[in-house]
């Protein structure tokens, strides 16, 4: 019976938790990337990475969101990157926080290279005109846009920082339109170019690719520097480095953290929730990635 009750109290302790203190929380991971790909010859460059707010209340209020926008510029990143899904992404709320709210607290974000946006799946799913179109503008890119946030889709800008030029690319959603969602009669799923996005960097230029999903990444070449993505969340219930239920097809290999394959990717573990508000194990981070030149290691 002491086992018994023992169990109970852990698990009502673990869950409380996992519904009220975690996802409430707030933490700053850094990653080191020393990349293979080419690179500028002596540049850091720190780069900021927010992911998966799912603006809501109570978990994602603005007033939340400001005080992640504040802890972000105290970090004095070059460049500052949002990875999608700005949206709610669950009815477990008390009110949802309208894209006016939102993005014009996240249009107090500043670095010196700027801040861009790409956007995520829920910013598709949720704008019901979109889906019905099966094209933008969506709510979500057209609020960040009035923020003064550029959102790139299939495309790449050509940055300059401390006499160095760096391409930042920007792909296109790849779960934009679900299957289920046929029935407004577009014949596509993802709106996500990889060929038209990085067509204009030169081979030999270094680069930097924005993907909400990781899911993209085994396609990615070896001649960009670093992959950012978010989407999965971790699997928000993380225990000893591995999650249960990880929204790729590829499971736990992108699920969290710095990967190295052909090139490196990191996939941030996100802010807020979808489907469920519940956090364990993949407490809700900024991302703060400082990459280098193999030579500057």
């Amino acid at each position: 019976m002491q086992g018994l009750g023992a169990s109970a109290l852990l698990g009502t302790a673990t869950g409380a938790y996992a519904f009220g203190i975690e996802p409430m929380s707030l933490t700053v991971t850094h990653h080191r990337v020393t990349t293979q790909a080419p690179w500028p010859a002596g540049l850091t460059l720190r780069i900021a990475a927010l992911a998966d707010l799912h603006a809501c209340e109570p978990w994602m209020s603005a007033a939340r969101i400001s005080g992640i926008v504040a802890r972000t510029n105290a970090l004095g990143a070059d460049m500052i990157v949002l990875l999608g899904d700005y949206v709610t992404g669950q009815n477990f709320v008390t009110r949802y926080v309208d894209a006016a709210e939102w993005a014009p607290v996240l249009g107090g974000l500043r670095a010196p290279m700027g801040v861009h946006a790409i956007l995520g799946n829920h910013d598709w799913w949720e704008d019901r005109n979109a889906q019905k179109r099966g094209d933008g503008p969506s709510i979500a890119g057209a609020a960040l846009e009035r923020a003064g946030i550029r959102v790139l889709e299939n495309e790449a800008l050509l940055l300059r920082v401390r006499g160095h030029a760096i391409w930042l690319a920007g792909l296109g959603d790849q779960l934009a339109f679900l299957p289920g969602r046929k029935r407004w009669g577009h014949p596509r799923i993802g709106r996500d170019d990889l060929a038209a996005t990085l067509a204009p960097i030169p081979e030999d230029a270094p680069a930097i690719l924005l993907a909400h999903e990781p899911d993209i990444f085994p396609t990615v070449p070896a001649r960009v520097a670093l992959t950012l993505s978010g989407h999965t969340h971790g699997g928000q219930v993380r225990v000893f480095g591995y999650a249960p239920l990880v929204p790729s097809r590829f499971g736990n290999r992108y699920g969290y953290g710095h990967i190295r394959e052909q090139t490196d990717l990191v996939v941030s573990g996100g802010l807020g929730m979808s489907v469920a508000p519940i956090r364990l194990g993949v407490t809700p981070e900024i991302v703060l990635v400082e990459i280098s030149g193999a030579s500057a290691a």
